[in-house]
């Protein structure tokens, strides 16, 4: 059933059609070359360089033709590459139908550089962006941020990932050849109509659980395959999904080794068969392809809903749409990995230690604040959300863009407590990198989990932040859940750092 139809893609237009909540609307083949992004190096100052938002027509299904948005190209948008201490300049663009913004997600920067909601771009502007980087090397990514739209935005392609080098710090002797054995890949779910169009109707349960999709892209490809040399291979992934969850792992149960998470590299790697990403984590895994063995990525599937614990139809409504199961339990391909013997790797095996691991300098706390994530707030029950309510709420308040939540004096620690009750939510905060101090009463390792900007807290978190950029008013940082259905619908708040 068709409900309606927008013009927000330029001279492009997309039809907004009612998916299958349970199941696949359409079977696509995957199996193609994994697309290396193009880099937009803004490394050794210069520019601005020109990054504009677009729609095109992209060939992601074989045969047919994809209407997308992406920033410079048709869909997603190149891997930017900035230094730790330079300024990054650009030339923000829209060519399509409607506002747009690019926040620059994980970046420590002032509000008004930062690209949120109340930092729109009109069709036909250009925007002037300066962003001064001053973090540590790490693994970042840039979104659409508009109020109310930043879902669907991100869904059509409106994302890409971003890399901050760090000159000055000594050398971590990890694979660095970028495209060879250090690979970007943005993973992302989607659900594409016969015609090979992207469907997106979030409505009922998959409006309350988040939206997520029965195929599977890599890079803007779905299912592809990546060769590596036979030697260690660094993968940045970022879960670039609206909703979905991911638990990565092997089909083989090879062990891998994480080397960072949000806010850069950690003290040690940590070897692991398994990885859990929320939406907008972003996690650097390192992995031995020297067997010469090829591998497929697996995820085991999301059951992150309201109604975890129920079987069949109702279950199946929650999750929404499903990837087809290649094993027990629903558990679904990623992409593969072919080796090419004939190549050759850098690194051949880890440090012990990781130089340029981002260490913790926090002041001492000097307040408490609590978040409560909300997703039917007073007066407003199940059916009124499943109907479309705009609902959802942080302390029982709705996101208003008139409205400061909370007020941050620059370079302070805080703990803040932020607790669930319905379901698990990533929640991310704009401006800093934080610690987890804890998960449901139980400490987290430093060393385990390293610096984040995005938390998956299924009861309490324990938060220590401090935000050491300055955000008026006028451009105030937000806090809010990363599912990004619940972000449009209220899940998030602002503040002020002076």
């Amino acid at each position: 059933m068709r409900i309606s139809r927008r013009h927000f893609l330029g001279t492009a237009s997309v039809a907004v059609m009612t998916p299958a909540i349970i199941g696949r609307a359409m079977a696509a083949t995957g199996g193609k070359a994994l697309p290396i992004p193009d880099v937009l190096d803004l490394r050794g100052g210069g520019g601005p360089v020109a990054l504009d938002a677009m729609a095109a027509r992209s060939k992601i299904i074989e045969g047919r033709e994809t209407v997308t948005v992406g920033y410079g190209q048709g869909f997603l948008g190149p891997v930017i590459r900035v230094n730790r201490g330079e300024t990054a300049r650009l030339n923000l663009g829209n060519r399509i139908n409607e506002p747009v913004t690019v926040h620059w997600h994980g970046m420590h920067i002032d509000g008004n550089q930062d690209g949120g909601p109340h930092s729109p771009i009109a069709n036909g502007e250009v925007m002037e962006a300066a962003l001064d980087i001053d973090q540590p090397a790490t693994t970042l990514w840039y979104h659409s941020h508009i109020h109310q739209r930043t879902a669907t935005h991100v869904w059509f392609g409106l994302a890409g990932m971003l890399i901050v080098d760090d000159p000055d710090a000594a050398a971590s002797e990890l694979p660095s050849d970028y495209g060879k054995d250090d690979i970007p890949l943005v993973v992302q779910d989607r659900i594409f109509d016969n015609s090979g169009q992207m469907l997106y109707a979030p409505q009922g349960p998959t409006r309350m659980m988040g939206y997520r999709g029965s195929e599977i892209l890599v890079n803007g490809a779905i299912r592809p395959q990546a060769t590596v040399p036979p030697a260690m291979v660094r993968l940045r992934v970022l879960n670039g999904s609206n909703a979905r969850i991911f638990h990565f792992g092997f089909e083989d149960g090879r062990q891998f080794y994480q080397v960072a998470s949000d806010g850069g590299l950690l003290p040690t790697p940590m070897p692991m068969n398994t990885l859990t990403l929320a939406p907008a984590e972003r996690a650097e895994i390192v992995v031995d392809f020297s067997d010469g063995a090829a591998a497929r990525l697996l995820s085991a599937p999301d059951n992150n809903t309201m109604m975890g614990s129920m079987g069949g139809g109702m279950m199946g409504m929650m999750r929404g749409a499903v990837p087809e199961p290649v094993g027990d339990g629903g558990v679904f391909e990623v992409m593969t990995f072919a080796v090419d013997q004939t190549r050759s790797g850098g690194v051949t095996a880890l440090s012990k230690t990781l130089a340029g691991a981002p260490v913790p300098a926090f002041g001492e706390p000097v307040r408490r604040r609590q978040f409560s994530l909300d997703m039917m707030p007073r007066g407003m029950g199940m059916r009124g959300m499943m109907g479309g309510g705009h609902g959802m709420a942080i302390n029982g308040a709705s996101m208003d863009m008139g409205v400061i939540n909370e007020k941050m004096r620059l370079g302070e620690a805080e703990i803040w407590q932020v607790s669930t009750r319905e379901m698990a939510h990533p929640f991310h905060v704009h401006g800093c990198s934080f610690q987890v101090l804890s998960l449901n009463g139980q400490k987290v390792d430093f060393g385990r989990m390293g610096m984040k900007d995005v938390v998956l807290v299924n009861g309490t978190a324990e938060l220590l932040v401090q935000v050491d950029r300055k955000a008026d008013a006028d451009h105030p940082f937000m806090y809010h859940c990363h599912i990004l259905e619940h972000e449009d619908l209220g899940m998030m708040g602002q503040f002020t750092v002076a």
